[in-house]
């Protein structure tokens, strides 16, 4: 077991990866995507496993209602087993291509650019 219990990893298709984020739509999928690889890590998408779905009970004489369907959603990995996301952010490890350094908001996509570039316990 890991030291820290938030650094997963499992295998993703044949390869054991360091598990970034489960459940990512599309577009975050796209953006830990270019950013990952822009800082030189292989990353690996799968798409998640659709998430179980409890029928509800239907009266007698009613039609049950037909099934939505589950939105499409990945697990973003990395080759490198020793990376964590919360480490990479924290100690400033990651790097966009303008060479400012990757900020919690801007991970979290809370921002479209970054800011402003201090270490986190000063703000």
């Amino acid at each position: 077991m890991a030291l820290n219990p938030t650094h997963t990893f499992e295998d993703l298709g044949d390869v054991k990866c360091a598990i970034v984020e489960k459940n990512c739509p599309p577009k975050r999928r796209d953006f830990l995507k270019q950013l990952l690889e822009f800082n030189n890590y292989t990353v690996v998408v799968v798409p998640s496993p659709p998430a179980k779905v409890v029928a509800k009970p239907v009266a007698e004489g009613e039609t049950p209602a037909p099934p939505t369907p589950a939105p499409e959603t990945f697990t973003v990995g990395v080759t490198d087993v020793t990376f964590s996301p919360i480490n990479a952010v924290f100690n400033r490890e990651l790097k966009i291509a303008s060479g400012q350094v990757v900020t919690k908001e801007y991970w979290n996509q809370k921002e479209d650019t970054i800011k402003k570039e201090e270490w986190y316990w000063k703000s």
